[in-house]
């Protein structure tokens, strides 16, 4: 957990992304918002702070489009296409990216 502190929060938001692939009540959707874009937020930082920019800005894009408080609107077909998207980048940047860790100025890998 120490190197990859976004693995429970990524993990969690592919799953709640993977579900709303089914029709769900439109509570489920405004809670998978908040959810999401935390966690996108959080992934954001984390790539930030291990030196993965792309991350970064890949989740920072993330969490402006599942953003609970401005909301974008598709249809439903898109959705289900980006929550799909979106929750493979999860998965696969939860096992990817670590952060690094440094002890007595020296970086460890």
């Amino acid at each position: 957990m120490e190197k990859r502190p976004h693995l429970i929060p990524s993990v969690i938001a592919a799953a709640m992304l993977f579900i709303a692939l089914g029709h769900l009540p439109y509570g489920y959707y405004t809670l998978l918002r908040f959810v999401v874009c935390g966690a996108a937020t959080f992934v954001a930082f984390v790539g930030y702070s291990g030196g993965k920019i792309w991350a970064a800005w890949l989740f920072a894009f993330v969490a402006v489009l599942f953003n609970p408080i401005i909301k974008i609107h598709f249809h439903k077909d898109a959705w289900q296409v980006l929550d799909f998207i979106c929750a493979c980048v999860f998965l696969i940047t939860a096992f990817t990216i670590k952060k690094p860790t440094y002890s007595g100025g020296k970086k460890n890998d």
